[in-house]
Order: structure tokens, then C-alpha cells, then sequence
């Protein structure tokens, strides 16, 4: 399945949902595109994984990329609704300990605003 996005605001902060495989290749370059796109529009983002079906080692670097770009111009990408591999993947690459991430989307939203 290819990765699809859609965005919304809440409250200033953007949420994007993503959908589909995160893979190596076009997926990964697509999303580092949107999120420097998203970020001269708002410094909160908040990617809501949900429904993620899967995600290789070029999708965790891509993850990484679009984290670091975001810190670089003094943003901040949180992560929200984890699907059990994706939870999975991030828990054995140790970066649930990097990223801050949300069971709901909502708190991760309110996260920025507090």
C-alpha cells in the first residue's frame, strides 16, 4: 500500500495523517517535501500514525530527517496513535525515547499549547 497524507489545523498546530507503508524511496521523499512545505506554516506538528501499516529502515530515517529539519528552524514534530508495529519499529530503533509520542492525537496537540 502507498503512503498517503492528508493534513489538518487544530488550535495552530498541524496534524498530518499518514496512511499506508512508510518505505525507503519515493514515501520517504515525499514526506521530508511536505514537512519542510508544512513547516513555513506552523512549527507544531504533530503526525498522527494511526494508520501506518508499515515501516522499514528508510521510513525510521525518514521519521529522524523530518524530526532533526523540524528542531533545526526551532519546531517540534510530536508523534500520535501508534499502531502496535509502528509502536514496535520505534521501540526497538529506541526512538520512543527520542520522540515524544501521544496515545491520542488530541493530547499531542494540546501538548504544544501547555
Amino acid at each position: 500500500m502507498v503512503l498517503s497524507t492528508t493534513t489538518s489545523t487544530i488550535s495552530g498546530t498541524i496534524v498530518v495523517y499518514l496512511s499506508g507503508a512508510v518505505f525507503f524511496g519515493k514515501e520517504s521523499a515525499a514526506l521530508r517535501v511536505l514537512v519542510k512545505e508544512l513547516l513555513n506554516k506552523s512549527l507544531q506538528i504533530v503526525f498522527d500514525l494511526g494508520k501506518v501499516t508499515h515501516i522499514d529502515s528508510g521510513g525510521v530515517g525518514a521519521l529522524v530527517a523530518v524530526y532533526a529539519s523540524a528542531k533545526k528552524v526551532g519546531g517540534n514534530i510530536k508523534f500520535a496513535n501508534l499502531g502496535e508495529h509502528t509502536r514496535e519499529v520505534l521501540q526497538i530503533t529506541k526512538l520512543s525515547k527520542v520522540f515524544e509520542i501521544f496515545e491520542k492525537t488530541e493530547d499531542a496537540v494540546a501538548s504544544f499549547n501547555s
